[in-house]
């Protein structure tokens, strides 16, 4: 019997950049880059990132608007909704680095476009 192959990455989280050009609310206009280069340098500078571990990514629109910023994170599939570095730094410490997920910031289910 085959074993599962091991996942590239541990954990995976996308953040949606997506601007939209006609003037709806979007994450791009709540500062989603910010918090993804902030991820980025603090996946790295706390020895995370590569193979096994974890990958931050940018993502177009993930279309759960209405709670932008939005991030998601697989395999669990959870989804985020973070204000600031702040949340970002607890998202990188208990998720991708501890596997707990941050409750507070997770964005309602009901949440769409």
């Amino acid at each position: 019997m085959m074993s599962e192959p091991a996942s590239y990455y541990q954990r995976h989280i996308f953040f949606c950049l997506n601007e939209r050009k006609n003037g709806d609310d979007c994450c791009a206009k709540h500062d989603a880059q910010a918090g993804f280069d902030h991820c980025k340098a603090a996946v790295k500078s706390q020895g995370l990132a590569g193979p096994g571990q974890v990958r931050v990514n940018k993502a177009g629109c993930l279309d759960r608007c209405a709670g932008g910023p939005i991030a998601v994170v697989y395999p669990e599939a959870v989804w985020y909704t973070y204000v600031d570095q702040h949340d970002i730094d607890e998202i990188v410490e208990s998720h991708l680095k501890n596997g707990k997920v941050v409750e507070r910031l997770v964005t309602p289910a009901t949440v769409g476009r």
